[in-house]
């Protein structure tokens, strides 16, 4: 069972009125608190439930309070947060903006007459559907902290979900705002497809991929509306299954440093795809990178002229495998002709044959979304809610911190390169991040930082600029040019001399706000096996503990076999696929975990090289020993005879006669 302290978030001082957690308990039911709510879990544990993800539902709950400030600002209605104070918009930068001050005082003086709080029903408030709500925790938490809503949907296909569901809101006092639903998600948001029954929010946050929701999810979604999608399935679409990624988001992943940020792109790209087949388009306001999962949220618009645009925001990525440059090439182009656009096909490749660089081969990804993947204007008002009302999440810090670096990149710059990649394709030692950072800038490029990696650098400098920069690093930190193979992407990139002459002197721009201020940007795990928990069985019930799992599946042979008895009763594939006598194993005999005896005389892997000396172990189970003995040597370079039978060289159980005896052959050639 899950016990209170497993939640990493406290209950919020505001919360007075809740009622006694040992109130309307069943027997054996615990209580997990997280923000303002108090979720009810059996002691079975029958309901999945994922405390890593609170950082997760703290930043819905701000994307989406902000969301609901700025659609019923246009119905006429004023939302109202508890501790909120006088609205500021946060900077990052030094210098201060007065058009951005003007606008916040000209908004404030024309406010709405109708306010709306949280936890009571807004009449022209926004409708939230949680298509896979499990215990109901992000849907009552929506209820209870987001101000301007009409109704909650939280549904769930598990019977014993939907119960606790109802139970959980019934026990924080969310009743007349959340209803709980046990249907198929896709099918309940397929029926709610007509324009007065869609969502105004939906949130979908599975447990692996949400591909099989999106249909749906673009359908069921208002017009303007926001969609809330969460993906844990990094294993597809950070590169390990281009594959699988393709059949479920119309992309093929790479495994490459930028694979994060590229994850985001491509769950932005099938959401466009997937929307565009219904004369819509997306406009993402919010795309990140944590921990273990990716989170975005998106405006969903219908527009025919505006669905055209979708194949020039689409493109291609050329990835070289050897030094790790990438070009993208755009599925479209358009053009501006008056007051009509062109549209055509793009031309390219980008790319030759062979790197220029290093002369490897490309490989290649996408299509992936090649347009911004967030608002910044809205990014600064999620980050001004939250930095100016600090008590509000258990995860402020964190989203402070996160948000900054958002707002601090490159928008119009896909992709990114790594510190450490850069610097171990040429064998060198790492230039420290502020001076390559510098370097950039006075090459007259723009360069920043990337929330999906530390030692990422975003820069809109072309794949040459960096190799000159880094062929100047390493004149001043010179490496061992005769151990590198002539053929090796070092090799290639040093044999040119750099174009320009790169300055590492430190500027006082290239070091961000956010770093100054050390904000909690990149967090440390709080505690050992921070990651995805057990998935919930479809039934109801979870699954067997994910550590027991890891256990019996991986680190297979971290601890050898030593016991005869638990070593497998038949020879390797090596042994048996190869057809010469040896087949293509080399392991040593003593160390093949994979050896058991059998009832004719076979021969044990061979053997061991020390020096020039081949040591050749069999093992016999019969009295025609020596008929049985090969006569030349199966070393794999050397031909010999063998000779120099030594016998015994030790006993198996049978003593009495030949067989059993172990016996060393040598041979004398090799």
């Amino acid at each position: 069972s899950i016990s209170e302290d497993t939640s990493l978030a406290p209950m919020d001082a505001t919360a007075d009125k809740e009622k006694p957690l040992s109130a309307g308990l069943l027997p054996g039911e615990t209580v997990v608190k997280e923000g303002k709510a108090a979720i009810l879990f059996p002691s079975a544990n029958e309901v999945f439930y994922n405390p890593v993800q609170e950082f997760n539902r703290d930043l819905t709950c701000a994307v989406i309070t902000e969301f609901a400030r700025d659609l019923l600002a246009q119905r006429g209605v004023k939302v109202v947060v508890p501790g909120e104070k006088e609205r500021v918009l946060v900077s990052l930068s030094e210098e201060t903006n007065e058009d951005d001050a003007q606008t916040e005082e000209k908004n404030g003086a024309e406010s709405p007459a109708v306010t709306a709080t949280v936890g009571e029903k807004c009449e022209r408030g926004l409708r939230v559907l949680e298509g896979l709500a499990a215990s109901g925790l992000r849907s009552v938490r929506f209820a209870l902290e987001v101000p301007g809503l009409q109704s909650v949907t939280a549904n769930d296909f598990s019977t014993k979900a939907a119960a606790l569901i109802a139970r959980n809101a019934q026990y924080n006092g969310v009743s007349h705002l959340l209803e709980a639903s046990c249907r198929d998600a896709s099918m309940l948001m397929y029926e709610m497809r007509g324009k007065k029954e869609r969502f105004d929010v939906i949130d979908l946050d599975p447990y692996g991929s949400p591909a099989s929701f999106l249909d749906a999810a673009v359908q069921a979604v208002s017009e303007g509306g926001l969609l809330c999608v969460t993906c844990t399935d990094m294993a597809v679409m950070a590169g390990n299954s281009g594959e699988t990624c393709y059949s479920k988001y119309g992309s093929v992943s790479i495994k490459a440093k930028y694979c994060h940020e590229m994850a985001l792109r491509i769950i932005l790209h099938s959401l466009d795809q997937r929307a565009g087949v219904y004369q819509r388009y997306i406009q993402p306001l919010l795309s990140v990178s944590v921990d273990f999962y990716i989170r975005v949220f998106v405006r969903v618009f219908t527009g025919q002229a505006t669905v055209k645009n979708s194949a020039s925001k689409q493109a291609l990525v050329y990835n070289c495998v050897g030094c790790g440059s990438f070009h993208l090439q755009r599925m479209g182009r358009r053009t501006s002709n008056g007051k009509h656009m062109k549209y055509s096909p793009a031309a390219g490749p980008p790319v030759g044959p062979e790197c220029e660089h290093c002369g490897q081969r490309h490989q290649l990804g996408g299509p992936i979304w090649a347009e911004p993947i967030y608002d910044l204007a809205f990014v600064q008002k999620v980050l001004s809610a939250v930095s100016g009302n600090p008590s509000r999440f258990g995860t402020s810090k964190r989203i402070e911190g996160m948000l900054s670096m958002v707002t601090e990149e490159l928008e119009d710059v896909p992709l990114y390169y790594t510190m450490d990649s850069l610097s171990s394709t040429i064998h060198c030692s790492t230039p420290p991040l502020l001076q390559f950072k510098s370097a950039l800038l006075h090459a007259g490029h723009r360069v920043s930082l990337s929330h999906a990696c530390k030692n990422a650098i975003k820069t809109d400098a072309p794949p040459a600029a960096i190799w000159d920069i880094m062929r100047c690093w390493e004149k001043a930190n010179p490496v061992k040019r005769e151990k590198l193979s002539e053929t090796s992407p070092a090799f290639k990139i040093l044999s040119t001399e750099p174009s320009l002459e790169a300055c590492f002197t430190v500027r006082e721009d290239a070091n961000p706000q956010s770093r100054k201020r050390h904000l909690t940007r990149f967090q440390e795990n709080p505690q050992a096996f921070w990651g995805p928990k057990a998935r919930a069985k479809a039934g109801g019930g979870i699954a067997t503990n994910l550590q027991d799992k890891r256990k019996k599946c991986q680190n297979k042979r971290k601890n050898q076999i030593t016991d005869s008895s638990e070593v497998k009763n038949f020879h390797c594939k090596k042994f048996r696929q190869v057809s010469s006598p040896r087949g293509s194993c080399a392991a040593i005999a003593s160390n093949c975990v994979y050896f058991r005896q059998k009832d004719s005389t076979e021969k044990i892997y061979s053997a061991s090289h020390k020096k020039k000396d081949t040591w050749h172990l069999y093992m016999s189970h019969s009295s025609s020993l020596f008929t049985a003995l090969p006569k030349q040597c199966l070393s794999i370079k050397q031909s010999g005879w063998l000779s120099d039978v030594s016998m015994p060289f030790g006993f198996l159980p049978d003593e009495t006669s030949v067989a059993g005896t172990l016996l060393l052959i040598h041979c004398s050639s090799c």
